[in-house]
């Protein structure tokens, strides 16, 4: 039976607000990605990939997150499966394709 209870986030308000202040993205996209980071709470597996040679680093572009001609929001963060916990290590903008 699966765990019903919720992953606990950590220092993801704090590296959004960094990307933030370098990006000074608008209301509705800043809105996406919070969404987005409460979604981690429930599968924080969903639509991201294990970077290769990092045990429990996940990475992934955050849907919808386009903006600029060629920029997608990223996230990656690390997950550890024994105390439930998923701690954010950074968003960025990335040129896609990703």
């Amino acid at each position: 039976m699966a765990d019903s209870q919720p992953w606990k986030l950590v220092d993801f308000l704090p590296r959004l607000d960094q990307w933030a202040a370098l990006e000074k993205p608008s209301d509705e996209l800043r809105r996406l990605i919070l969404s987005w980071v409460f979604s981690r709470m429930d599968d924080p597996y969903q639509a991201v990939r294990r970077e290769p040679g990092f045990p429990n680093l996940w990475f992934g572009p955050i849907p919808r997150s386009e903006h600029g001609e060629w920029g997608i929001v990223c996230c990656s963060y690390w997950i550890d499966e024994g105390e439930r916990v998923v701690r954010c290590d950074s968003f960025a903008t990335l040129n896609r394709p990703v």
